[in-house]
């Protein structure tokens, strides 16, 4: 076990405004999945294809947030957080991904963000976590089709004018990366296809929808911050060898540069349209300065470094290093490292480093959950985040994935990642140890 830094020490080494939060998505923990008027998602039909769920599950409950708003507000306001990310389920507010709106789906956020702001807790809103409405999708081919990328557009403005008077951000997708590759060319995740062309004429049209959505944000004239969200994973080559080098050099690409040169150089990189060929995406003219608009942040998911090789081009790190229960690599030096490169490398906004957390194997014994494991992991990361900070990188807030233990996509709820634990049987809450130090933390006098 680690020594434990004294928490005063580690709250000083933040800006006195830094902004601290736990994060959740909708179709993870809200449930209610045919509640109110809801539409279906890519992933309540996903759920429902044989083997695609390790555990069968389905995000039909879930954590039942949907229905335990009130008690889950306190819950956040408990932990002595200042700001909350949370998303807003498309099929919720509008069930066709067209056409009419939902008022009851609209309210049950209106309803979130007042009852966050009663808390004196910042709402941070994502407009797109990976559920996108089965209409649009049996309809046209979903992100594949661009007009997709324009009904996102018009669904973005309509839910800005509802919440953009009271939340402080608004991120137009979480990571598209995962939508983009899991999605449509492993076929792991919603919607399940599997075609490298289409994942990246998809990824096309995920980046021209930010854009889109941007225009239509800021034509609303609202008060909050808008940008998007993007997963990162440093990737070093497994070896030494020249084709080791190549293999990482192109893995980069395709995880980060693809989006961090559409969205802050206007451009895709050069050698990972080359590596595609055939399979890059059509762009028509206008498109690269429509998906470049200026961010007033970028938010940043981070978990863990990738290591690459000619044999294996891309997998999480297996290097006898610590490792959580995903099987992914504990660096937090990798994180500091990550956002040193994005410094050197792009002119970017603010930083928020919108998702960092673990999954363990975590058990309620009496009541209580100890898992020192991920107070070790979100300490550590803190610190990596700290001395980026002290090297000059902008980051101005951290939240933690997640607030509770939830549907962790395709693995089911065999993954936890919660610092509030969850019985799924009964739906109780409980804090466990990361949460109390987390709670600890923020309440120390710098």
């Amino acid at each position: 076990m680690t020594q434990q830094i004294p928490l005063a020490e580690l709250r000083r080494r933040f800006p006195s405004k830094f902004v601290w939060g736990v994060a959740t998505s909708a179709f993870q923990i809200e449930g209610a999945a045919h509640a109110d008027g809801k539409g279906p998602s890519i992933w309540d039909e996903f759920c429902r294809v044989p083997g695609a769920i390790a555990d069968g599950g389905t995000g039909d409950v879930a954590c039942d947030h949907y229905h335990r708003l009130e008690a889950d507000l306190d819950l956040i306001a408990d932990l002595g957080v200042t700001a909350y990310r949370f998303s807003v389920s498309w099929p919720r507010v509008q069930p066709s991904g067209s056409g009419l709106y939902n008022d009851r789906g609209m309210a049950f956020y209106e309803r979130l963000v007042d009852g966050l702001l009663e808390r004196n807790i910042q709402p941070y809103a994502t407009l797109y976590h990976w559920d996108l409405p089965a209409e649009l999708q049996r309809l046209s081919g979903g992100w594949l089709a661009r007009d997709t990328a324009y009904r996102f557009a018009e669904y973005a403005e309509v839910v800005s004018r509802r919440l953009g008077d009271r939340v402080v951000s608004i991120a137009t997708h979480n990571e598209p990366w995962v939508s983009a590759v899991l999605g449509y060319e492993r076929g792991v995740f919603a919607p399940g296809v599997k075609d490298r062309r289409v994942a990246y004429q998809a990824s096309h049209h995920l980046l021209l929808s930010h854009g889109l959505a941007m225009q239509a944000i800021r034509a609303a004239a609202i008060k909050a911050e808008v940008g998007i969200v993007l997963n990162m994973s440093p990737v070093r080559p497994a070896t030494d060898s020249e084709l080791d080098a190549h293999h990482a050099r192109l893995e980069d690409g395709r995880l980060v540069r693809w989006y961090t040169d559409a969205l802050f150089k206007a451009q895709y990189p050069a050698d990972i349209i080359e590596h595609l060929g055939a399979d890059a995406p059509a762009v028509q003219a206008g498109d690269a300065a429509l998906i470049a608009q200026p961010c007033d942040f970028v938010g940043i998911n981070y978990y863990h470094p990738t290591v690459s090789s000619s044999s294996n081009p891309a997998s999480p790190a297996s290097t006898g290093a610590a490792v959580t229960d995903m099987g992914w690599e504990v660096a937090p030096s990798a994180l500091s490292g990550l956002l040193l490169r994005l410094k050197r490398d792009y002119q970017l906004p603010p930083i928020y480093i919108t998702e960092n957390g673990a999954a363990y194997r975590d058990q309620l014994v009496n009541g209580q959950v100890d898992d020192e494991q991920r107070r070790q992991y979100i300490e550590s990361h803190l610190v990596a985040v700290a001395e980026a900070i002290d090297r000059g990188v902008d980051v101005r807030g951290y939240f933690v994935w997640s607030l509770m233990d939830n549907f962790e996509w395709a693995e089911g709820y065999r993954k936890r990642f919660g610092i509030v634990h969850v019985d799924y049987a009964t739906l109780r809450r409980t804090l466990k140890r990361s949460a109390l130090w987390y709670r600890s933390l923020l309440s120390a006098v710098a």
